[in-house]
């Protein structure tokens, strides 16, 4: 994995409350890019982090000048980490994954080349194996069945949370709208696909979460998620 695979990449991750996992992430992240990118940034999205994160990522920034923090200054969601994410990113090709490392940021080489391989806009993960537990993995996919009848939207994995994409896709698709909620990967997605862009799936390796505390399950961010939703379907209607 010594060989450079993509030019300039922009990674980001977006952040709520891990001071025990974001160093680690970053750092992971960072010996990987140095290996198979030729020039990138990663951007630490902090939503409003309560804990040491801010802290511990101000301390990632002033060590290496290709680190960036954007705050918010208070917690806005998960939607709105992901479009600063997105909208603060400089490179042709953008990834993110989630900073609680549960996915290993070396699979990204598997991303490059598939992309390579297909010439796709968004290449999109899909877990082989999700550790989480079973009543997640069934509500996840009752949510992934709704959106597809809702929007046609056929994909394995909607909201998994390691993606490799164009600039070019965020540079033309309407303005992502989701905020609180975590339908806006499923915005993004459906926006995308109705936009004529080009999307292909790969296999992502999941580890279970040793450190911290998801917050994604917490019952405003399930009802904003349906919120956003409806109001997707009911414009594109």
């Amino acid at each position: 994995m010594s060989k450079i695979k993509l030019d300039k990449l922009s990674v980001f991750f977006p952040t709520f409350n891990e001071e025990d996992n974001i160093e680690n992430t970053v750092k992971k992240a960072k010996a990987v890019l140095n290996k198979v990118v030729g020039e990138w940034e990663i951007l630490i999205v902090n939503d409003g982090s309560t804990d040491k994160t801010s802290e511990i990522s101000k301390r990632l920034v002033s060590d290496d000048k290709r680190i960036k923090l954007i705050e918010h200054v208070e917690n806005k969601g998960y939607g709105a980490a992901f479009k600063s994410g997105f909208y603060g990113s400089k490179y042709p090709w953008i990834a993110f994954t989630d900073s609680d490392g549960q996915f290993n940021f070396s699979e990204i080489v598997n991303f490059i080349e598939k992309q390579k391989q297909t010439n796709a806009d968004l290449v999109i993960g899909y877990y082989k194996d999700r550790k989480v537990s079973p009543s997640k993995k069934i509500t996840s996919k009752m949510w992934e069945f709704l959106i597809f009848l809702m929007f046609g939207l056929g994909v394995r994995d909607v909201d998994c949370g390691f993606k490799l994409v164009s600039k070019s896709v965020i540079d033309k698709l309407p303005k992502l709208e989701s905020v609180r909620g975590a339908f806006i990967s499923s915005e993004f997605l459906i926006k995308a696909k109705k936009a004529g862009f080009k999307i292909v799936e790969i296999p992502v390796t999941h580890n279970p979460r040793t450190l911290g505390k998801g917050t994604g399950r917490d019952l405003k961010v399930i009802v904003k998620s349906f919120t956003d939703l409806f109001r997707l379907w009911k414009k594109l209607l």
